[in-house]
C-alpha cells in the first residue's frame, strides 16, 4: 500500500479541497405551477404548500 513520504501541508490540503472539482453544484429551482414561485425539484413550494397539484400544507400568510 502506498504511503505518503512526507505530511502534507495544511495550505496544500486545503487549496487541493478548495478546487472547482469539490464544490457542490448548484440546484436549479423552478416556478411553482400553482403561484409562479421559486420552487425546488421533488420538494413542496415553500410559498402556497402545494406539491404535485395537490395542497399539502397550509402556508403562512404573511
Amino acid at each position: 500500500m502506498a504511503v505518503p513520504k512526507r505530511r502534507s501541508s495544511k495550505s496544500k490540503i486545503r487549496s487541493r479541497k478548495a478546487s472547482a472539482a469539490h464544490k457542490r453544484p448548484l440546484v436549479a429551482s423552478k416556478p411553482c405551477p400553482k403561484c409562479g414561485g421559486a420552487q425546488l425539484p421533488h420538494r413542496i413550494c415553500p410559498s402556497c404548500g402545494y406539491y404535485k397539484g395537490r395542497q399539502v400544507i397550509t402556508a403562512k400568510a404573511d
